[in-house]
Protein backbone atom coordinates (compact mmCIF):
# COMPACT_ATOMS: atom_id res chain seq x y z
CA UNK A 1 0.00 0.00 0.00
CA UNK A 2 2.82 2.60 0.37
CA UNK A 3 4.11 1.88 -2.05
CA UNK A 4 1.47 2.40 -4.17
CA UNK A 5 0.92 5.33 -2.52
CA UNK A 6 4.65 6.62 -3.11
CA UNK A 7 4.29 6.12 -6.74
CA UNK A 8 1.11 7.99 -7.03
CA UNK A 9 2.45 10.82 -5.42
CA UNK A 10 5.73 10.37 -7.42
CA UNK A 11 3.39 10.49 -10.78
CA UNK A 12 1.45 13.74 -9.31
CA UNK A 13 4.84 15.19 -8.76
CA UNK A 14 6.49 14.57 -12.24
CA UNK A 15 2.80 15.52 -13.78
CA UNK A 16 2.88 19.05 -11.57
CA UNK A 17 6.34 20.03 -13.00
CA UNK A 18 5.85 19.18 -16.67
CA UNK A 19 2.25 20.90 -16.99
CA UNK A 20 3.26 23.91 -14.98
CA UNK A 21 3.80 27.17 -16.66
CA UNK A 22 7.87 28.21 -16.12
CA UNK A 23 8.34 31.44 -14.48
CA UNK A 24 9.94 34.53 -16.47
CA UNK A 25 11.93 36.82 -15.17
CA UNK A 26 10.92 40.67 -14.39
CA UNK A 27 10.95 42.55 -17.53
CA UNK A 28 13.21 45.79 -16.65
CA UNK A 29 12.77 47.43 -20.45
CA UNK A 30 9.01 47.04 -19.39
CA UNK A 31 9.64 48.33 -15.60
CA UNK A 32 11.64 51.39 -16.90
CA UNK A 33 8.80 52.72 -19.09
CA UNK A 34 6.26 52.38 -16.02
CA UNK A 35 8.68 53.76 -13.47
CA UNK A 36 8.64 56.74 -15.84
CA UNK A 37 5.15 57.10 -15.79
CA UNK A 38 4.64 56.27 -12.13
CA UNK A 39 7.52 56.78 -10.50
CA UNK A 40 9.42 59.55 -11.90
CA UNK A 41 7.79 62.34 -10.56
CA UNK A 42 9.42 61.22 -7.25
CA UNK A 43 12.14 59.39 -7.78
CA UNK A 44 13.69 60.74 -11.07
CA UNK A 45 17.92 59.55 -11.35
CA UNK A 46 17.00 57.42 -8.41
CA UNK A 47 16.63 60.33 -5.87
CA UNK A 48 13.50 60.93 -3.50
CA UNK A 49 11.97 64.31 -3.80
CA UNK A 50 9.78 64.12 -0.81
CA UNK A 51 12.16 62.42 1.35
CA UNK A 52 16.27 63.10 0.14
CA UNK A 53 17.75 60.92 2.18
CA UNK A 54 15.75 57.66 1.13
CA UNK A 55 16.50 57.59 -2.43
CA UNK A 56 17.03 54.35 -4.61
CA UNK A 57 21.02 54.26 -4.58
CA UNK A 58 21.98 50.78 -4.24
CA UNK A 59 23.84 51.82 -0.61
CA UNK A 60 20.69 53.99 0.61
CA UNK A 61 18.36 50.53 -0.17
CA UNK A 62 20.60 48.48 1.47
CA UNK A 63 21.00 50.39 4.72
CA UNK A 64 16.84 50.58 4.52
CA UNK A 65 16.60 46.83 4.04
CA UNK A 66 15.14 47.50 0.21
CA UNK A 67 17.66 46.08 -1.94
CA UNK A 68 15.08 42.97 -3.14
CA UNK A 69 12.74 42.59 -5.28
CA UNK A 70 10.41 41.04 -2.63
CA UNK A 71 11.09 44.58 -0.58
CA UNK A 72 10.58 46.44 -3.84
CA UNK A 73 7.30 44.96 -4.57
CA UNK A 74 6.39 45.00 -1.41
CA UNK A 75 6.69 48.97 -0.56
CA UNK A 76 4.87 49.53 -4.49
CA UNK A 77 2.00 47.52 -4.20
CA UNK A 78 1.51 48.75 -0.35
CA UNK A 79 3.19 52.98 -0.39
CA UNK A 80 4.44 53.71 3.36
CA UNK A 81 4.29 56.97 4.69
CA UNK A 82 4.45 59.60 2.31
CA UNK A 83 4.38 57.00 -0.94
CA UNK A 84 1.05 55.96 -2.13
CA UNK A 85 0.24 52.79 -2.46
CA UNK A 86 0.21 51.26 -6.44
CA UNK A 87 -1.53 47.79 -5.99
CA UNK A 88 -5.02 49.12 -7.38
CA UNK A 89 -3.01 51.35 -10.69
CA UNK A 90 -0.40 48.62 -11.22
CA UNK A 91 -0.71 44.77 -12.04
CA UNK A 92 1.58 42.59 -9.99
CA UNK A 93 3.44 41.85 -13.14
CA UNK A 94 4.21 45.72 -13.98
CA UNK A 95 5.62 46.32 -10.45
CA UNK A 96 7.73 42.96 -10.59
CA UNK A 97 8.49 45.39 -13.66
CA UNK A 98 9.20 48.38 -11.67
CA UNK A 99 11.47 46.45 -9.32
CA UNK A 100 13.77 44.61 -12.10
CA UNK A 101 14.61 48.22 -13.72
CA UNK A 102 14.86 50.22 -9.62
CA UNK A 103 17.52 47.38 -9.14
CA UNK A 104 19.20 47.57 -12.35
CA UNK A 105 19.33 51.06 -12.40
CA UNK A 106 20.78 50.96 -8.46
CA UNK A 107 23.57 48.24 -9.71
CA UNK A 108 24.26 50.51 -12.54
CA UNK A 109 24.45 53.75 -10.01
CA UNK A 110 21.58 55.79 -11.56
Amino acid sequence: MKKIISVLLLGITIFTFIFSSPAFAADAAAGKAIFNANCAACHAGGKNLVMAPKNLKKETLEKYGMYSSEAIITQVTNGKGAMPAFKSRLKPEQIENVAAYVLGQADAGW
